[in-house]
């Protein structure tokens, strides 16, 4: 149960003043040994945000000259608040809340004695004024910092696969209140969904696994004047890591620019999602995908990873 958690890292966020120091502090007087913290501001033209970076060592992870796997956890928004334009916080900042959830739980977890196998790196950026920008159906959140900025902040490591927590409420794709989960994307390809996370959704939930649809257009980088649904896949275009995207989702169109919009339930519930994932992963329960099937694709289908690029000049 990660309520407590949301509640307060909610009305820390829930602020024009919030910094990544804020929340640095509030993660280390929950655990200051064991765990690295790692907060920078990077300001740009159109504004700055603070990158927060949670490096929290596992039993058997590779920090400690373990074998077990890493896994990176990405909080993607473009901003938890869009001031002045709107008061308070933003749909689009669920990502982060959600992540930062995750890793005070994990943090709570370690001081009470249970600890993760694997390393987990916990990444996400806070920005209580980003700008908004026109997109259908619904006004888009944007970022003081472009895409390829924030992939280089947050997907770097040696992580052997990464799930992307993001809004996705302002589509007609899935329509349901809670999270769905993407297919697996590697190099440029959209791989079969990986059963062991739709199990985990089973158990956490309850209920009958939803699944986020997405096309090629969704796993090309922005500024290729393509449609995407949102930047959940974005970070698929900066790594040879299996990547799968984490949908908050709504039943009705929801603007990420929305205030009011957060449902702590469905917050909750992807978040003890995604830390059951981190458990399992690192105890080698996990698969992202199938590396036998994915050695018989690339030797009949070759290189899909322009797909991971601008393209070709038109």
């Amino acid at each position: 149960m990660l309520l407590k958690e949301i509640v307060e890292i909610y009305n820390l966020l829930d602020s024009f003043e919030v910094t990544g120091y804020e929340i640095k502090s509030y993660l280390s007087n929950i655990r200051n040994k064991d765990v690295d913290i790692n907060v920078h501001t990077l300001k740009v033209e159109k504004g700055s945000t603070d990158f927060v970076r949670i490096t929290i060592p596992g039993t058997n992870g590779k920090i400690n000259g373990g074998n077990a796997p890493t896994l990176g956890v990405l909080g993607r928004l473009g901003g938890i608040g869009a001031r002045p334009e709107v008061t308070g916080f933003v749909s689009d900042g669920d990502g982060a809340l959600a992540v930062l959830a995750v890793a005070a739980k994990i943090l709570d977890m370690n001081n009470k004695g249970d600890l993760l196998k694997g390393d987990v790196v916990i990444s996400t950026h806070i920005c209580p004024d980003a700008p908004t920008i026109p997109h259908d159906p619904v006004p888009f959140m944007d970022s003081p910092v472009d895409m390829v900025t924030m992939n280089s902040e947050e997907v770097k490591g040696n992580l052997d696969a990464i799930i992307s927590v993001d809004t996705t409420k302002g589509n007609r794709i899935i329509n349901h209140n809670g999270f769905a989960i993407s297919p697996t994307v590697k190099d440029g390809f959209i791989l079969k969904v990986s059963e062991d996370l739709l199990d985990i959704m089973e158990r956490t939930t309850g209920k009958s696994p939803k699944v986020l649809p997405i096309t090629n257009q969704d796993i090309t980088p922005y500024g290729n004047n393509i449609h995407h649904i949102n930047s959940i896949m974005q970070p698929s275009t900066a790594t040879s890591s299996p990547v799968v995207g984490i949908a908050i989702t709504t039943e009705s169109i929801v603007a990420g620019c929305a205030t009011g919009a957060t449902s702590p339930y469905d917050v909750e519930q992807t978040a003890r999602y995604v830390l059951e994932v981190c458990k399992d992963f690192g105890e080698g329960k996990v698969s992202f995908y199938d590396e036998n099937e994915w050695d018989i694709i690339k030797k009949r289908y070759g290189d899909l990873k322009i797909l991971q690029t601008l393209g070709n000049n038109i």
